[in-house]
């Protein structure tokens, strides 16, 4: 398996306005959800000394200009029936990745609306999974509750995750990123993905 990703120094972020409403929601129910997370270096709640053994996501959207984006990310791993996915296929495709676990309480939120995402956006845009500890059997079952159709790449042991740090802090599960056509990293929601707001995040990609 081989991933590789970089991330310029400093990172351009500016808040997505449009989707304030929907994103103060997601916001909300992440923090209630606990957002499945543990020590993440971003977030201020690693000192905060309460016992918690987690950070919240917090639902945060970063986007990254296009001159800030950095290289491609390059993927080389397999989905859980076996498939070799090679991310240097992608070229010309705006791709989402999500990851998650079956027992994560905020990944079982937010599925229904990626589900309903990949299929408007079917032919414009690729959804994969980031499976980060499951074994194929509760994966696919948690596949078949949500009517998931696409595929995810098996990360038990972690590269994919660990080669993704810059984008996504530690076990911060769910977190969602959007890679332009280019394979460049343009967008990240840290926590539940509220699906306006992801929307609008593959539309502007999308429309590059």
């Amino acid at each position: 398996m081989n991933v590789t990703a970089k991330i310029p120094e400093p990172i351009n972020r500016r808040s997505l306005l449009k989707a304030g409403a929907g994103l103060a929601a997601a916001v909300s129910l992440t923090l209630s959800l606990a957002a499945c997370s543990v020590e993440d270096p971003l977030a201020q709640q690693a000192n905060a000394g309460d016992n918690k053994n987690y950070i919240a996501g917090d639902g945060s959207v970063t986007e990254y200009a296009p001159g800030q984006r950095g290289e491609p990310v390059k993927l080389a791993a397999k989905l859980f029936d076996g498939t070799a996915v090679d991310s240097a296929d992608w070229a010309g495709k705006v791709t989402v990745l999500n990851f998650w676990y079956a027992a994560c309480a905020p990944c079982r939120l937010e599925a229904p609306d990626l589900q309903a995402l990949s299929q408007e956006y079917k032919g414009q845009a690729q959804f994969f999974g980031v499976n980060i500890r499951d074994e194929v059997r509760t994966a696919e079952a948690f596949e078949r509750n949500f009517g998931i159709t696409y595929p995810s790449f098996a990360d038990k042991n972690g590269n994919i995750l660990l080669a993704m740090t810059s984008y996504v802090p530690p076990q911060a599960v769910p977190t969602t990123l959007v890679l332009d056509k280019q394979g460049r990293v343009s967008a990240r929601i840290l926590g539940v993905a509220d699906k306006g707001t992801l929307k609008t995040l593959i539309k502007d990609a999308v429309a590059e």
